[in-house]
């Protein structure tokens, strides 16, 4: 499928820093991974997915770019403590495309909180409910993302550009 999504357009809204150790849950063949490491040359990024594959393809891609600030975990994010990171460890997540193929959104969010440091933000981009293109079954409006968000104990800082056919809001962890 067509990614549809610009990681570079969507990365330049986030205020981020050479330094940061940041995460892509559901990083599928790692998109925002890569481009993620190219700008935090400083910083960390972890490729947290629960298939196998995308994670393979996603290592060969970045020993073939010459990426080493990369780490990869094959993990489920639904489970407690799923992502297998420390606590309050994180400066910042990126959820693209994941809650509308997620059985057990609460528990997503609960991962996220748990590893985000205070202040952490948290990016969270799904397919808008309207969209012409994309999956159809399980779509959440970004109304129902910020219920869910502030269910876990998130606060929405502010929308962003994602494109034709998504939607993005960051969030804060207080």
């Amino acid at each position: 499928m067509k990614s549809f999504l610009n990681p570079e357009k969507i990365l330049d809204q986030l205020n981020l820093k050479a330094d940061m150790l940041v995460a892509e849950f559901g990083c599928g063949p790692g998109n925002f991974v890569i481009s993620l490491a190219k700008r935090l040359d400083e910083g960390l990024v972890y490729g947290l997915d629960i298939q196998e594959a995308p994670l393979s393809s996603l290592k060969s891609r970045a020993l073939l770019e010459n990426i080493t600030n990369v780490q990869l975990i094959r993990c489920d994010l639904e489970s407690q403590k799923g992502s297998t990171l420390s606590n309050s460890s994180l400066d910042l997540i990126l959820i693209p495309n994941v809650f509308f193929q997620s059985e057990d959104k609460d528990a997503i969010m609960v991962e996220a909180k748990r590893v985000l440091k205070d202040d952490g933000k948290l990016v969270i981009i799904e397919w808008l409910p309207q969209a012409t293109q994309g999956p159809i079954e399980g779509r959440i409006s970004a109304k129902e993302m910020e219920e869910l968000a502030e269910k876990a104990g998130f606060k929405l800082e502010k929308e962003i550009d994602a494109g034709e056919y998504h939607y993005g809001l960051i969030f804060k962890k207080p």
